[in-house]
């Protein structure tokens, strides 16, 4: 998986949103809030090409989780990440 370009995210106080920043996202009339470990999961997406083992492992070695929770968690944001239309 990958993200779509022209997603950006951006910090506003405490929370992070995604934004769509290319003229090709013109139409995206949504906004996206994140907490600290979905943008970090995130950032870590936004690298390059990515998968579920990907991620949980970025998240084992960033938190103190175990590695089970740690990918319910990274599916359920690949899969609203997929439902908001923001990666492929």
């Amino acid at each position: 998986m990958k993200t779509i370009d022209g997603f950006k995210l951006r910090k506003l106080g405490n929370e992070y949103i995604l934004v769509g920043e290319s003229m090709a996202l013109i139409n995206f009339n949504k906004m996206i809030t994140l907490n600290e470990t979905a943008a970090f999961l995130w950032e870590q997406a936004a690298q390059g090409p990515f998968d579920v083992q990907s991620l949980t492992k970025a998240l084992c070695e960033e938190y103190d989780v175990q590695p089970e929770k740690a990918m319910q968690d990274v599916q359920a944001t690949i899969d609203s990440w997929l439902e908001a239309g923001v990666i492929e």
